[in-house]
């Protein structure tokens, strides 16, 4: 089959769609939720989990599975979704979500969510902890790759910068680091707070080889990461996906104030029928 065949890309956009009206459900058994900043990487969460990461969901430790590093923690929302999608836990686990006593919280935690690789919380440490991922793998002889996703406004952060330095010195080829450049952070537009950009030719100056793509293009999507070299030993791997920070409800898009928030009433309705192409 294709690696953009109709039906597979059919699939996986009804699957960014899931991860769309699961954030928007979930949300309301928490009260609050962190809808844009998942709605902007729904599609690169389809195209990784059901179509890119080789993983086993019932062995979740798995030692030569890929691991997946969510740096941008405050996404986890629309990630558990997914890991029950594929059998890592039962779906109806989540309506526990963010209850006393429930492993499913406002950011992951790998003690207790299986599928879990990285228990993320302040931003900026992600990529570092890919990067000793990436090595131990090397070193240890397996050939799973590392994945970590970030958002741009990270970027701001220094860490990730040391990051990228070790990993360009360490030629982590087997490192692949995603930016979700949804332009917005919960301080405004990233191009305002501190910028970023470019964020391909910064990343290349620490010998990373870079690629930059529609985050919300599906078919490109697949053809990148089916196309990224495999060898360990070699230049990490940068893929810049821009996206638009609430994508799918227009009331989101590019709008600074739906970070974190609450639908509620006729307002939750309205956006599920959007999403759902019933609007």
């Amino acid at each position: 089959m294709p690696v953009t065949s109709t039906d597979k890309v059919a699939y996986l956009a009804d699957r960014a769609k899931f991860v769309r009206t699961e954030t928007v459900r979930l949300t309301r058994i928490a009260g609050a939720g962190h809808y844009s900043a998942v709605f902007s990487c729904a599609e690169l969460f389809a195209v990784l989990y059901y179509a890119q990461l080789r993983l086993d969901p019932t062995r979740p430790d798995w030692p030569d599975r890929d691991r997946f590093v969510l740096s941008k923690g405050h996404a986890a929302i629309g990630l558990y979704p997914v890991l029950a999608d594929l059998g890592f836990f039962e779906p109806f686990e989540l309506d526990t979500y963010t209850r006393l006593g429930s492993p499913f919280g406002d950011h992951p935690d790998m003690r207790g969510i299986p599928g879990v690789d990285f228990s993320s919380g302040s931003l900026g440490h992600g990529l570092s902890i890919a990067a000793g991922m990436a090595l131990a793998g090397r070193m240890s002889g397996s050939d799973h790759r590392t994945y970590c996703m970030l958002g741009d406004g990270e970027l701001a952060e220094g860490q990730i910068w040391e990051a990228a330095m070790s990993a360009g010195h360490f030629r982590l080829g087997n490192l692949v680091a995603i930016v979700d450049a949804n332009q917005l952070g919960i301080d405004g537009f990233v191009r305002d707070v501190m910028a970023a950009e470019p964020i391909d030719r910064r990343f290349a100056a620490f010998g990373w080889q870079t690629h930059r793509v529609d985050g919300h293009d599906i078919p490109a999507l697949l053809e990148l990461f089916a196309g990224l070299p495999a060898a360990a030993d070699g230049p990490p791997q940068l893929v810049v996906a821009d996206t638009v920070k609430g994508k799918g409800v227009a009331r989101m898009e590019l709008s600074p104030d739906w970070h974190v928030g609450n639908l509620a009433g006729s307002d939750y309705d309205d956006v599920l029928a959007e999403l759902e192409g019933r609007a």
